[in-house]
């Protein structure tokens, strides 16, 4: 019987098994995860929740997998992967023979330099065990220090002030969101942080870290120190890709796939975070997405692709971020804009659309309460989608239905 294994049992990987079974596929599935829990979704474990509680929220529950003829497999990792053999070994000396193989290996966070990973008063966010771990330290009374101005940082920083806990921020570029977000919206969320009482200091430099048994201890480049009961580092993530680069595949910012997800070895497939891809709406620029969306749709193409049914990467990125009562989302990637319009839609929110020399939209960034600016950046991903040069005056003027754009 045709065998199917998946590495990596986060978003990726169990939407691929998944999709392998509603799309058909009749042979064996083995999903492997190194995590004692059923894979679950991991955009929660930043945010709010009552309480502070942290429970999993299961993608699937676990007995499900079962019922549709996936064999789970967890607190396992592999060692190797052998792609002239098809084989994958296991950490429970258990060798697994694949006739088609998937990399959903994701993303781990980055530590800071220096430091282990496992310190008392110094945590990363990636798992549910480490937000279990965060949220201990989310009381009144308590002081966190949060290392890095990304979309992680912040919202946890959303978090930590729900619950009543001060909050520093400490950003060493000159604002926060620096990377893939306007000025323009970056201080909005700046702004609102700041009412909500959490010291954000960006521009700055950490000289060393220490702890004892009470607290953490940050000396920064001015001479300032400041301590904190606990301190998150949330400097970005960093693909983990290192098993297949022992195996020898073509590793490029990530492990290297085609538009089909196909890697440099035959029958074997990459997908979500740990992998970057030419994307075509952008002349086929190799770009790597870490977001909760492109881990589903690629783990879903993967599974087509894995198939035979030949289905290229076509998605426009999206990307979104829940922090108090505001939401950012964005679609596309602006790099190669010159041209920055901004549509104002009422109560503060509003989108700005960012073109290139030629006038065709490359990605559109919305923020607002609720949902004030899904319904535009839906569309906006439509028009970039189809790479559209629309009109800048309608794009301003918030009179003009986007809709009526892209009809255009």
């Amino acid at each position: 019987m045709t065998h199917f294994v998946i590495i990596g049992a986060g978003e990726c990987g169990a939407r691929a098994a998944f999709a392998l079974r509603e799309k058909g596929f009749d042979g064996e599935i083995t999903l492997i995860g190194s995590e004692a829990l059923a894979p679950y979704e991991r955009p929660p474990l930043s945010k709010a929740t009552e309480e502070g509680a942290v429970e999993p929220k299961f993608i699937a529950e676990p007995e499900k997998y079962a019922a549709v003829g996936i064999s789970l497999l967890t607190s396992v990792t592999v060692q190797d992967v052998d792609p002239d053999a098809k084989a994958v070994a296991l950490s429970d000396g258990r060798t697994i023979a694949y006739d088609k193989l998937l990399f959903a290996t994701g993303a781990r966070a980055r530590a800071f330099p220096g430091i282990a990973e496992d310190s008392k008063h110094i945590r990363l966010l990636r798992t549910h065990a480490d937000a279990v771990a965060l949220r201990k330290a989310m009381v009144p009374g308590k002081h966190i220090v949060i290392i890095g101005g990304g979309f992680v940082g912040l919202e946890l920083a959303a978090t930590a002030r729900a619950l009543g806990t001060d909050v520093t921020v400490l950003e060493g570029l000159e604002r926060v969101l620096k990377r893939g977000v306007p000025e323009e919206v970056a201080g909005v969320i700046c702004e609102r942080h700041s009412l909500e009482g959490v010291d954000i200091r960006c521009g700055v430099a950490i000289t060393a870290i220490t702890q004892d048994d009470e607290r953490a201890t940050i000396q920064l480049a001015d001479g300032d120190i400041v301590e904190a009961n606990l301190v998150l580092v949330g400097i970005g993530a960093t693909p983990n890709m290192e098993l297949a680069a022992r195996a020898g595949l073509q590793i490029d910012n990530g492990i290297a796939v085609d538009e089909f997800l196909r890697t440099s070895a035959p029958d074997v497939y990459a997908a979500g975070d740990c992998c970057s891809f030419p994307l075509a709406i952008y002349g086929g620029r190799r770009v790597r997405l870490e977001s909760w969306r492109n881990a589903q749709e690629q783990g879903t193409l993967a599974a087509a692709n894995m198939m035979g049914l030949g289905e290229v990467v076509s998605a426009v990125p999206w990307f979104w971020s829940d922090q108090y009562d505001v939401t950012l989302q964005i679609a596309g990637l602006a790099e190669g804009a010159v041209q920055h319009l901004r549509r104002d839609l009422g109560d503060g929110a509003f989108i700005l659309f960012h073109l290139d020399q030629a006038g065709r939209l490359l990605a559109a960034s919305g923020i607002g309460r609720g949902n004030a600016v899904a319904r535009d950046i839906r569309l906006a991903a439509m028009l970039i989608a189809a790479r559209a040069h629309p009109d800048p005056a309608a794009l301003v003027a918030s009179s003009v239905k986007l809709k009526s754009l892209l009809a255009a």
